[in-house]
């Protein structure tokens, strides 16, 4: 099993007729993805083409959903419209819409975060890698690949990876695949202060999912989110846990790289959460290169197989 998205689900892109658009629908395409429909308004009745591939290109994301039965959107738009981009879908009653890009206003952000609420539609990002819940073929293929992450690192198996940092994501996914195990899915929050879903909602839909059997939490500086849900795991998920948290040489109150990843209270600090972490029974990587082994660490202690 996986969380989100399965290998028969069917996506939509949003801004498919641009350069970065076109590139990653290729490779989703490529991996297997069920891609469906393409959405660039203006150009409703042209065909996105790539190989054997014909997709039909729609003026709004309500008419290629309608068309299609597309319920996921991955959105490749530019930041200015890129707020709206979420909001359609919204409109439209998709599942989850998935935001990759980088740089939106914090205001436009605000006013998604306000329309979104109570809403059917889940958001993934912005600025975000994306997710990959991986197939059963040749390099992982088969599965369902959407935004921007490289499809054959990742491998079918039972580890869910949740993370605010696009290459440590691809980081972990890699280790876990080198252990000769695999993921179920894989999931890319993003590192923006305002988005859409949180470490603890993913590590919820992890901890639900029978098939899932031990999780990686991959967090940053700034911000509490890796402290609630270390928390919460502590009270509530029996299943093995190891986390990583990167900036621990930031100087505080500089940001550093994400726009959410800047220092402003007492549990934003590296060594703060690594502290809640150890509290809370997560197995610490000490470095990005342990993060798998502090997984398998994880399992031994709670007498787990991950395979």
């Amino acid at each position: 099993m996986s969380i989100l998205i399965t290998p028969a689900t069917k996506i939509l892109v949003q801004g498919i007729t641009g350069a970065f658009g076109a590139k990653h629908a290729q490779l989703s395409l490529d991996y297997g993805t069920q891609l469906v429909a393409g959405v660039t308004p203006g150009k409703g009745g042209q065909f996105f083409e790539h190989g054997a591939h014909k997709v039909p290109i729609f003026n709004s994301v309500a008419e290629a959903a309608a068309a299609t039965g597309a319920t996921v959107s991955a959105i490749y738009v530019p930041p200015p419209f890129a707020g709206d981009a979420i909001l359609e879908c919204v409109d439209a009653g998709l599942d989850l819409a998935v935001c990759i890009t980088e740089g939106i206003p914090i205001k436009d952000m605000i006013r998604v975060k306000r329309a979104i609420a109570g809403k059917k539609t889940r958001l993934i990002g912005p600025n975000c890698p994306g997710l990959v819940t991986p197939g059963t073929g040749e390099g992982s293929k088969g599965g369902c690949r959407i935004g921007i992450a490289p499809g054959y690192i990742h491998k079918k198996g039972h580890v869910g990876i949740v993370s605010r940092s696009g290459t440590l994501t691809y980081e972990a996914v890699f280790q876990i695949t080198s252990k000769g195990l695999g993921q179920s899915t894989a999931v890319g929050i993003g590192g923006d202060p305002v988005n859409g879903t949180s470490h603890l909602d993913v590590i919820k839909l992890f901890n639900e999912d029978p098939d899932t059997k031990g999780i990686i939490l991959i967090g940053e500086i700034g911000g509490n989110a890796e402290v609630e849900a270390a928390r919460w795991i502590k009270d509530n998920c029996k299943k093995p846990v190891a986390g990583f948290i990167a900036g621990a040489t930031a100087p505080a109150g500089r940001r550093m790289g994400h726009a959410g990843a800047i220092v402003g209270g007492a549990e934003d600090t590296a060594a703060a959460k690594i502290a809640v972490f150890q509290e809370c029974g997560i197995e610490v990587a000490a470095t990005p290169t342990d993060m798998a082994d502090a997984l398998l660490r994880a399992a031994q202690k709670k007498g787990v197989s991950l395979a």
